[in-house]
């Protein structure tokens, strides 16, 4: 990788982590599980940026937000995120990125093929998220279920086709 293309992905890895964080600030509380716009952002981050510099963004993410910056869900912080109702879902979004971006990348990067790569990258968030959500509150798992997943399926469905259109439009642009 040339030190040209190498600041070009630095750049747009900066710009994914700044559209995830803003993303955590579209929050609507519903519960111990706010909806908000960060996971259609990681998700277009691991289809535009691929696995490594999709996964370096998150990354960058959490620290900056581990760190103290308020850049979580509703403009909050800190490592005490990662033990509350979220965490599972916050951690949940290293491997999504990584496997999202494995498979948009061996699928051939169409938009039939990122919306697949897409919804099991959901389906991992949700795989750590619901579980971790019932051990913190001490909720049964289809309570969980039911706080946790079921209302964000409709607005993720959305999401992810937003993020596919999306990625249409910027892949020709980025050229990556």
């Amino acid at each position: 990788m040339t030190s040209s293309t190498e600041l070009k992905m630095t750049v747009y890895s900066s710009l994914f982590v700044a559209l995830i964080a803003i993303g955590a600030f579209i929050s609507i509380p519903i519960g111990p599980v706010p909806i908000v716009l960060q996971n259609m952002f990681v998700l277009l981050a691991s289809i535009i940026l691929g696995p490594l510099w999709g996964l370096a963004s998150v990354a960058v993410y959490l620290v900056i937000g581990l760190a103290g910056l308020p850049v979580f869900a509703g403009g909050t912080s800190g490592i005490g995120k990662l033990f509350g109702p979220t965490g599972g879902y916050l951690l949940g979004y290293l491997p999504c990125v990584f496997i999202t971006a494995s498979i948009s990348k061996g699928l051939g990067k169409k938009m039939s093929s990122d919306i697949i790569a897409m919804l099991i990258g959901s389906l991992i968030v949700y795989a750590a998220g619901v579980p971790w959500l019932k051990v913190v509150t001490s909720m049964t798992f289809q309570k969980a279920l039911a706080v946790g997943m079921v209302p964000f399926l409709i607005g993720d469905a959305l999401k992810i086709l937003a993020a596919a259109f999306i990625a249409k439009t910027l892949r020709p642009v980025v050229k990556l």
